[in-house]
């Protein structure tokens, strides 16, 4: 027998073939969807009339703009700003304004996620907030809802800030790999 008798036949080749592409067609679909769900169409509750505080979340996009407008508009009294090393000492955290807004500046340890919500249950605790509304953006919203919520009894509500399409990328496989890490190595607060 040669080696081209056992060889299928091109017609169950070409079956096999196509079996193959419509399974990763499929599967390339269902992935995009759940992406396109939680990175880049999260589904949000509305955002309440007032709440105890605005807390502004660290990370790229326009969130500051966002946090500022939301305090403006009546929604909080104050916005609480998550803040790095190099902005800890700066002038408007200092002062407690910005831009004439009352703000907090707390710098989370670590700074991430889950230190952020740490350190807004601390301030919760502290401060008797009972909802608070987080500014961030959409691909970290469910990921930051998440977070809090094993941290924090409160309401949670979250304002989306936009993210550069040139972000988008390297934002989504970030947040996917953080989202997985949430989910199995890092379960508690």
């Amino acid at each position: 027998m040669s080696e081209t008798d056992s060889a299928p036949p091109p017609a169950r080749r070409r079956r096999r073939r196509r079996a193959v592409t419509a399974v990763l067609a499929l599967t390339l679909a269902a992935a995009s969807a759940t992406i396109a769900r939680l990175f880049v169409w999260p589904d949000l509750p509305p955002l309440p009339a007032r709440a105890d505080a605005v807390v502004e979340l660290g990370g790229p996009g326009e969130r500051r703009p966002v946090a500022l407008d939301l305090v403006r508009q009546g929604r909080a009294p104050l916005a609480a700003i998550s803040v790095s090393v190099d902005e800890v000492d700066t002038t408007w955290c200092y002062k407690g304004r910005l831009d004439n807004v009352p703000v907090t500046c707390f710098h989370p340890d670590p700074y991430t996620t889950r230190g952020e919500a740490r350190a807004i249950a601390d301030m919760a605790r502290e401060r008797g907030w009972r909802s608070v509304i987080l500014v961030t953006t959409p691909d970290q919203a469910s990921r930051a809802i998440l977070r809090l919520s094993r941290c924090y009894d409160g309401q949670i509500f979250v304002a989306t800030a936009p993210l550069p399409w040139r972000q988008w990328p390297a934002q989504i496989a970030y947040q996917s790999g953080a989202t997985v890490k949430a989910y199995t190595a890092e379960t508690s607060c």
